[in-house]
């Protein structure tokens, strides 16, 4: 009778285990579609000398298929391109983390209008990027923007072409991105901030605490994982920067980024093969960061 119960039980098991894998193939499937075949296809196209300047020609890229790679890695543009992307991650990002956490403090501790404060913070971040950017640009303007000209009021040089020269073509850049994106972060932070229990913080002030004693040393290391998701999000969106550089300056003036130049390969150029590498460059810098981010991110969810 035991072994008939346990033949029974594990035929049960079994009908579940294909009746979840019959039920999730459809997702899985879309998922490799949409998902997996662009990302093999682009490393395919990268290993050949693909070009729509030689139509039909599809060569294996010496040596070995890697014969874009060692294009782009001998490119001066690729180099510039990285190290503006790099640099444009880490100064965006690190700005909209600073106005960010100070706009989730204020937004959790106000009382009254609270859901009206964050509706009106998240109105940047809904504004479409190229949008962003085009209004930007306007305000940089050389002749027609207000930065000039407030500039001018005050006494200051009032004849700066923002969008026209290096580096400040850059830090436009990060200005449009710091003010679209920052409210975003904001909200991941106030998501954390919400389940800080309150409780703790009255024991602190209590005990002595000042206020930046109770943020560094309470309310800081239960934003752990807030913190990580909000930097992973926009990390990974900042390496990718594609619209604001190609709106503002087409990648002049030191905005050029590894997506731009790979669509300059990719679409200006036709030559799919080296455009693929450096994509596919841009998909591993990616990766890459994704995993360190997921490593940091396994010690705080382990001691739960």
């Amino acid at each position: 009778m035991e072994a008939f119960l346990m033949n029974a039980s594990s035929g049960l098991e079994r009908r579940r285990r294909r009746l979840a894998v019959a039920m999730v193939s459809p997702a899985i499937t879309m998922m490799a579609l949409v998902a997996v075949f662009p990302v093999l296809y682009a490393v395919w196209l990268s290993l050949h000398e693909y070009s729509l300047l030689q139509p039909g020609l599809s060569r294996w890229a010496e040596p070995f298929g890697l014969g874009n790679y060692v294009i782009a890695f001998d490119d001066r543009d690729f180099w510039a391109a990285l190290r503006t992307t790099l640099l444009f991650t880490v100064v965006s990002v690190a700005l909209e983390l600073a106005i960010g956490m100070v706009m989730a403090l204020l937004m959790n501790s106000v009382v009254r209008g609270r859901a009206f404060l964050r509706a009106a913070v998240l109105v940047p971040w809904s504004v479409l990027t190229v949008v962003t950017a085009i209004i930007w640009r306007s305000v940089f303007d050389p002749t027609l923007g207000f930065v000039n000209s407030l500039l001018g009021a005050v006494g200051l040089p009032d004849d700066t072409v923002w969008l026209g020269s290096a580096p400040e073509a850059f830090w436009v850049m990060v200005v449009a991105d710091v003010w679209k994106t920052a409210p975003f972060m904001a909200l991941l932070l106030l998501a954390g901030l919400q389940g800080v229990p309150i409780e703790t913080h009255e024991a602190a002030a209590v005990d002595g605490a000042g206020a930046w004693q109770r943020f560094w040393r309470i309310t800081l290391p239960q934003l752990r994982s807030a913190l990580l998701v909000a930097l992973i999000f926009r990390t990974l969106d900042a390496l990718r920067i594609f619209d604001l550089p190609y709106v503002l300056t087409k990648g002049a003036f030191g905005t050029d980024t590894l997506s731009l130049i790979a669509f300059r390969r990719l679409q200006e150029q036709g030559i799919i093969g080296l455009g693929s590498a450096l994509s596919v460059i841009t998909f591993l810098v990616v990766m890459v960061v994704s995993v360190v981010y997921i490593r940091l991110m396994r010690p705080s969810e382990g001691g739960r």
